[in-house]
């Protein structure tokens, strides 16, 4: 029998489902671009009809005459701003003559032509792909292209901005706005750019494409052609200015995707299960028509290993789909459609918002489900997650090295919406056997890179260091008695009692099947009840702010303890040989004796503080039930154990090796620990109360 909650959910799909149904009967949506962003994309550019020769823009050795460009850009009276829509009117004939020029190109001319000019780009081959797209006139091609070009257009305009400037602006628009880039290639230029790609009151045509307003046929080829060959005409400026000024630009390096078994998270596609999505295409409610051959491109560019490609087809169909989903739960149609220039577009920082602009909860979560929307944060949101979207829009990750690990994920979690959504029977659908792993899986799905769940693999990663102590090498046999003698003169036991003391505070809010004692705690019994700790549900969506820097600050105890544990590892390894090879001095082998015994002890202590921060961060959201004084007090305590942690770290360095203060530092640490957990302040114990 299912849960209520999920009966309930399900109940909610459907009816979603037919609502969606009959809308789109009803009122087939022919396209997302509102009248204003229609006209001035698919009519402005074609209403003057005239027909400037080729001559008078590009010569015949391939220069750029951008005086003839420039002059058919329009001012708005009398403060000389850009006017968008008589600008595109007026390059309108100019983007067509060039479009046909190049059409009438081999590739062979092609290059001859202007194929030299796109190596500041540090990408040229996107650009004989896209002189390909245009002479097929393949309109997805085109799309896929232009949206390639825009992306690496940015990042070399970045590059260039380099020259002058420290911090490159993130957004293309503050990019084409600056001075910086107007100082290389010249404010007009710079103006001809932002009619085409840099404000929503132009073209805009990066964006509309990005954000999955703009269908295929929607975008001119010849706005295409145009960029293409306006690329070209920068790089001829840029030669010429890098030659008055002496200089060179240094393209920065591009970002590589780590972790990427995390990021691997779906079984690996096969040839039934895309003939499956293919059908899914055409049978779901969040595949809009016009949108559906995106749909199509995407899956055949998988099948062919262009796994950047797919990535890109599809991320603007999700948003797409999502928007439609969004609209739909929250009761706004008007917001499917582009924004006019005064109002922004509803793009998926909105969609997936946990309220809507009238501060009423955002209605879309709940029909979506948790996984869902940890899925779509992980792979675009979270700083230290893959970051998808940005990193290909804005031209940060190798196109020709793109991980099929990510697209895979991404494609398999865009068929599972495709599924939930459908028009047919979603039960059935859900049910088949290639399906049906699939949905398991995007059902089951965990944040693998918001704060809290990078905190639990630190901690568990911390945990495996430390329990490797046990097989550091040993002091050589001769020097057993020796420690043993030594030992008999520490300051351990007052230690060990106040870690008994608080192993015994600890022990009602762990697993009862787990007992901690007074005697240094077993690491295989320690890893254990570390990983039922962090199997335990917590919620991530949304976080307060309290919460997110009460994870900081463990984030960064934990850090120091892994920190400790390299460096005791790496420190005893090293004195080891050493003592073998008898290059220890006399002081030197106390010290190493010292240190042996020091860390008996140690082990347990790191592991106790692991224990604590796991209890506190399962229990973070008591921390919103603190008043000010009492989170400031809260707050001063993680920092005290934060503070213990870093000195440790000083300590227990290969050239500071002070083993004795080490002791010393833990005792005082210890007693401030004890001392706070016995006025029931931590969220463990203040979540215990309230229970």
């Amino acid at each position: 029998m299912l849960p209520v909650r999920k009966y309930n959910l399900n109940c909610r799909l459907v009816e979603i489902n037919i609502d969606l149904e009959r809308m789109l009967l009803a009122d087939p949506v022919s396209t997302c671009l509102s009248s204003a962003v229609h006209y001035i994309v698919c009519e402005a550019g074609f209403e003057i009809k005239s027909n400037p020769g080729i001559s008078c823009i590009i010569s015949d050795s391939g220069e750029v005459y951008w005086r003839v460009i420039i002059e058919h850009v329009r001012y708005e009276e009398p403060d000389q701003t850009l006017d968008y829509v008589e600008s595109v009117r007026s390059l309108g004939p100019l983007c067509e003559s060039v479009h046909l020029h190049l059409q009438s190109l081999n590739m062979k001319q092609f290059e001859d032509q202007l194929m030299l000019w796109f190596q500041w780009t540090k990408c040229p081959e996107i650009f004989l792909k896209m002189f390909d797209a245009i002479k097929s006139s393949h309109a997805t091609a085109v799309a896929l292209s232009l949206m390639k070009l825009t992306s690496c257009l940015e990042r070399a305009l970045g590059d260039v901005f380099l020259l002058l400037g420290k911090d490159c602006p993130f957004l293309l628009r503050d990019l084409l706005a600056s001075q910086e880039l107007a100082s290389v290639f010249g404010q007009s230029v710079m103006d001809v750019l932002r009619v085409f790609i840099g404000s929503p009151r132009g073209l805009n045509l990066r964006n509309i494409l990005w954000h999955g307003f703009a269908s295929p046929l929607e975008i001119p080829v010849k706005y295409s052609s145009m960029l293409l060959f306006l690329t070209a005409g920068l790089g001829q400026l840029l030669k010429n200015y890098l030659l008055q000024t002496q200089s060179t630009v240094i393209h920065r390096t591009y970002v590589s995707f780590s972790n990427i078994q995390e990021l691997h998270v779906f079984p690996d596609l096969n040839h039934e299960v895309l003939s499956l999505a293919e059908e899914l295409v055409i049978k779901s409610n969040i595949a809009l028509r016009t949108m559906q051959p995106f749909w199509i491109a995407a899956l055949t560019a998988f099948r062919q290993s262009r796994y950047a490609d797919c990535v890109i087809l599809l991320l603007p169909q999700l948003e797409s789909g999502l928007r439609l989903l969004f609209t739909k739960c929250n009761n706004c149609p008007n917001r499917l459609m582009t924004a006019e220039s005064s109002s922004l577009y509803t793009t998926l920082d909105e969609i997936l918002a946990k309220q809507l602009n009238n501060e009423e909860t955002n209605q879309l979560l709940l029909v979506l489900g948790e996984p869902t929307i940890e899925f779509l944060w992980d792979f675009l949101n979270h700083q230290e997650g893959p970051r998808v979207r940005d990193r290909l829009s804005h031209g940060e990750c190798n196109l020709n090295d793109f991980p099929r690990a990510i697209g895979n994920s991404i494609l398999a979690f865009s068929i599972t919406l495709l599924c939930r959504f459908s028009k047919t029977d979603t039960a059935a659908i859900q049910e088949h056997q290639f399906l049906k792993p699939l949905i398991c899986c995007a059902e089951c799905y965990c944040s693998q890179f918001h704060p809290v769940a990078q905190l639990k693999k630190q901690v568990l990663k911390c945990t495996k260091s430390i329990s490797s102590w046990s097989d550091l090498p040993l002091v050589p046999e001769e020097q057993v008695q020796e420690i043993t003698e030594s030992a008999k003169d520490t300051g351990d036991v007052p230690c060990i009692c106040v870690a008994a003391d608080i192993f015994s505070q600890l022990q009602p809010y762990l697993p009862p099947n787990i007992k901690l004692t007074g005697e240094p705690v077993n690491n295989p019994l320690t890893e254990k009840l570390l990983a039922e700790l962090c199997r335990k549900h917590i919620c991530l969506l949304f976080c307060p702010r309290r919460e997110l820097e009460i994870t900081a600050v463990l984030r960064r105890i934990s850090t120091q303890c892994y920190h400790i544990s390299c460096q005791i590892i790496s420190t005893c390894e090293a004195r080891y040989k050493q003592w073998i090879d008898k290059s220890l001095r006399s002081r030197q082998r106390h010290n190493y004796l010292r240190m042996r015994r020091s860390i008996r002890f140690l082990s347990p202590v790191l592991q106790l503080i692991l224990i604590l921060i796991i209890l506190e961060l399962i229990n973070i959201h008591t921390i919103n039930e603190k008043n000010a004084p009492e989170y400031q007090q809260y707050l001063k305590f993680l920092k005290v154990i934060l503070q213990y942690t870093e000195n440790l770290v000083t300590y227990t360095s290969l050239e500071k090796n002070k083993w004795d203060e080490t002791m010393e530092l833990t005792q005082k640490a210890l007693l401030k620990i004890r001392t706070f957990l016995g006025k029931h302040l931590a969220l463990v114990q203040l979540a215990e109360q309230r229970t």
